[in-house]
């Protein structure tokens, strides 16, 4: 990552394709839902989605609150705000069916671990992809635990992390194609941004992961339902440390680590993304064998 500073407030038009995420009704009477991770967007999930609905699963991939807005709009939002969109759909979902399971990748992994925790009699399940309490990663900067002090002073509204490579990625055909657009791009710039996410990452939103992370790091003891965790040993961004520290303070009974031996952060769209998804599913059909 490098390290942009602006004094000019971030212009921009909220795009014209934007929705309100991913559905894809199922066949065998049970639903996913699936969030995406901090400035990401619904379309990083879609082949994980796509997996899950092919095997008979109801799928919901919600856009989080103030994803594809305006740079100025989304770094003035709260985790609670974007926690508050996965439970709502939750409680839209579980209306209509009473299995529900929920997964997140990276900081959706939190969210999810979060409603887990929240609704522990009515959440059947979850799935943490590269969960990320700790940003411990190889390709993490330095400077990366010195942010947060900037970001609660004045400045913090002025300085913003340009994505570098490898995005996460270690498949090189997707890296390209998103090397494409971030090398371009600008911090009004929000083309693809439903298809790519944001290029810069504001320094204000790390305070809100923070914050996040210090409310659900208690709350893990209260997951009780069965827990997967995912994970690339190769993680650029968050290192098998984190998978274990999950399995280590939920208290679900089922519970376990399946790690990737090739790809970096962004498992579900690199290279081993069908071995996501079908870790997934083996994982919570076993547990539906189980009675």
């Amino acid at each position: 990552m490098s390290l942009t500073f602006s004094l000019r407030n971030p212009v921009g038009k909220t795009s014209e394709t934007l929705d309100h995420g991913i559905v894809m009704p199922g066949t065998n009477g049970k639903a996913f839902i699936l969030v995406h991770g901090l400035t990401g967007a619904p379309n990083e999930m879609s082949f994980i989605a796509w997996y899950l609905n092919s095997e008979g699963y109801t799928v919901h991939c919600p856009r989080l609150a103030h994803h594809g807005e305006p740079m100025q709009v989304i770094k003035e939002a709260h985790w609670e705000e974007f926690y508050q969109s996965v439970k709502d759909c939750f409680i839209e979902v579980h209306k209509t069916c009473k299995v529900v399971y929920v997964g997140g990748l990276s900081m959706g992994a939190l969210l999810a671990l979060e409603l887990a925790a929240e609704f522990p009699n009515e959440v059947a399940g979850v799935s943490c992809l590269s969960p990320t309490f700790f940003y411990d990663g190889w390709n993490v900067p330095w400077y990366q635990m010195l942010l947060p002090l900037v970001a609660y002073t004045g400045f913090g509204n002025y300085f913003y992390f340009k994505e570098q490579p490898p995005y996460g990625l270690k498949s090189e055909r997707l890296r390209e194609k998103v090397h494409a657009y971030y090398q371009h791009a600008s911090l009004s710039d929000l083309n693809e941004v439903e298809k790519y996410g944001y290029p810069f990452f504001p320094v204000r939103l790390l305070v809100q992961l923070k914050q996040l992370i210090r409310h659900v790091k208690p709350r893990l003891r209260l997951v009780t339902c069965p827990c997967q965790v995912i994970q690339a040993r190769q993680d650029d961004m968050s290192s098998p440390k984190n998978a274990v520290f999950v399995i280590d303070n939920v208290s679900s009974k089922r519970k376990e680590i399946f790690y990737l031996e090739n790809s970096y952060h962004v498992i579900t769209a690199d290279q081993e993304r069908g071995k996501v998804g079908k870790s997934i599913v083996d994982f919570f059909n076993q547990e539906a064998a189980r009675g």
